[in-house]
């Protein structure tokens, strides 16, 4: 009887032990970001921006990367672009950009009022969750920003610009600034 505890013992410490690797494991993945992507026309799937002076990159959870941390859909002339970053999970931030009426290489505004997103115009987005939202923010005619496309390729599928805003909070008086956004991503 003897010999089954201590295999029972000895099995549950391998078990603890190896959770207690696969943890730090985990932590230590997380990735530092220190330059954003450059900023290209090939359909290369990337995504970065400036939050309030920090770099932001789109990043799965540990060493598992998601895979739909970043994508693209057009719908007629329209755009929804949206990239996640999950490596400070349960904690994640999300962008959301749609462009509407996009027919040429151009600057798009973001300087209307929406609904929560999904207006029935242009807008940026960014939202800050755990599990819900914890903050949102919203392009409108107070806090305006722009988009310019500088590839749409109907053929080959992609698109390509910069972006830049300032959205107001939905929740409180807080105001996000973003500045030196890329993007090059396969329409999917």
């Amino acid at each position: 009887m003897s010999y089954v505890v201590q295999s029972t013992e000895s099995f549950f410490m391998k078990n603890i032990l190896s959770l207690a690797v696969l943890a730090l494991f985990f932590v230590s993945c997380k990735k530092n970001v220190d330059e954003l992507p450059p900023a290209t026309q090939t359909g290369a799937n990337t995504f970065g921006a400036k939050v309030n002076g920090n770099f932001w990159v789109p990043q799965g959870f540990g060493s598992f990367p998601a895979n739909d941390i970043l994508e693209a859909r057009m719908s007629g002339h329209d755009i929804t672009i949206n990239a996640r970053n999950f490596s400070s999970s349960p904690n994640e931030t999300e962008f959301q950009l749609t462009i509407y009426d996009v027919t040429a290489p151009g600057t798009y505004q973001f300087n209307t009022d929406v609904t929560h997103p999904n207006g029935a115009a242009s807008y940026g987005y960014y939202v800050k969750r755990n599990f819900t939202p914890q903050n949102e923010w919203l392009t409108s005619a107070t806090y305006t920003g722009r988009v310019i496309i500088t590839r749409i390729d109907d053929v080959n599928r992609i698109v390509s610009g910069t972006f830049e805003f300032d959205a107001g909070s939905i929740y409180n008086a807080d105001v996000l600034h973003v500045t030196e956004g890329r993007f090059d991503l396969k329409i999917q």
